[in-house]
């Protein structure tokens, strides 16, 4: 049967991006479906310190712009059509568009990532990437001897405060309830710090800031009512984050609550489908990690496409 392409890449992150440079760079006939901008969270991100080949850093725009330019000097299209639905079991994969058209080929690389819960209070998303931050590993440094407030109580907050301390004098950790969900080895080492301080019972009411990014942030307590301010530098809102699963047949893949499994070589359960970014079941959530993962999708890719022939 005929295919529109050799390779289908459903996702304009640094996963899809990568995946798409080795692709076209192979000279595979392969189209990216893109929703939005090349880039994805990437271009939400103002600053990135650690990302190798930038000694004095790069803002996220760029980085991903970057990416982009080199893709297609390769080659790549990149077609602005959000995917709706996909049908994966069959060798010939068929994915349907926005416009009710649909795309077939021989593999599929999914790329569409996750995005971070966020609380919806005045002031998060304005001062998003200016002192709100949804990833402590990636913005940590910039907090060297100030003073941060972590949202959340379950692992990955209870994690991240313990990082923050690294950097930040301070680190308020707020939580609705007056017990973490952590696991209790994760508890017992937060408890253990002395730069942490524990709001109880407590949720986030503003996000407080001027020019110069956040100066505090406005709490109340859920029992007693009581309205807290807090002078913070910093607020990491570290609540979970929910996949971009809308457009998957998750009932064709496995999957761990949305976020699909993969092997060592980012093959997703049915043949000729391949994951890589923060879509994939995972615990680590990098730029550097999805690009390696882009780079792995492709070439486990092309290796199931000349088994076809």
């Amino acid at each position: 049967m005929a295919v529109d392409h050799e390779l289908i890449i459903v996702g304009g992150g640094p996963g899809g991006l990568t995946a798409g440079l080795y692709a076209s760079r192979a000279m595979l006939d392969v189209v990216m479906l893109e929703k939005g901008a090349a880039g994805g969270q990437v271009l939400n991100t103002d600053w990135i310190d650690n990302y190798p080949g930038f000694p004095d850093g790069i803002s996220g725009f760029d980085l991903a712009d970057k990416m982009t330019k080199q893709a297609e000097r390769f080659g790549l299209q990149i077609k602005l059509a959000p995917v709706t639905a996909m049908d994966l079991q069959a060798e010939v994969k068929k994915l349907t568009l926005e416009d009710g058209s649909t795309i077939t080929s021989k593999a599929v690389i999914i790329s569409t990532g996750a995005r971070p819960n966020h609380i919806g209070i005045p002031g998060e998303a304005e001062f998003a990437g200016k002192g709100v931050s949804y990833c402590a590993t990636c913005d940590a440094p910039f907090y060297r001897g100030r003073t941060v407030a972590v949202v959340g109580g379950g692992n990955t907050a209870v994690q991240e405060a313990v990082y923050l301390t690294k950097f930040a004098d301070k680190v308020y950790v707020i939580h609705r309830r007056d017990e973490l969900r952590a696991t209790k080895i994760v508890q017992e080492k937060a408890f253990a710090n002395d730069k942490i301080e524990f709001v109880w019972d407590s949720v986030p009411v503003e996000v407080n800031g001027d020019q110069s990014g956040v100066t505090g942030l406005d709490v109340k307590n859920v029992k007693t009512q009581e309205a807290r301010h807090l002078d913070t530098d910093g607020v990491f809102v570290l609540i979970g984050i929910r996949p971009n699963k809308e457009m998957l047949p998750l009932g064709q893949l496995d999957n761990d609550n949305g976020f699909l499994v993969c092997d060592r070589e980012m093959r997703t359960s049915v043949p000729g489908v391949f994951a890589a970014g923060d879509i994939v079941s995972k615990d680590v959530l990098q730029v550097a990690s999805a690009v390696g993962e882009g780079c792995v999708a492709c070439l486990a890719a092309e290796h199931y496409l000349n088994s076809l022939m």
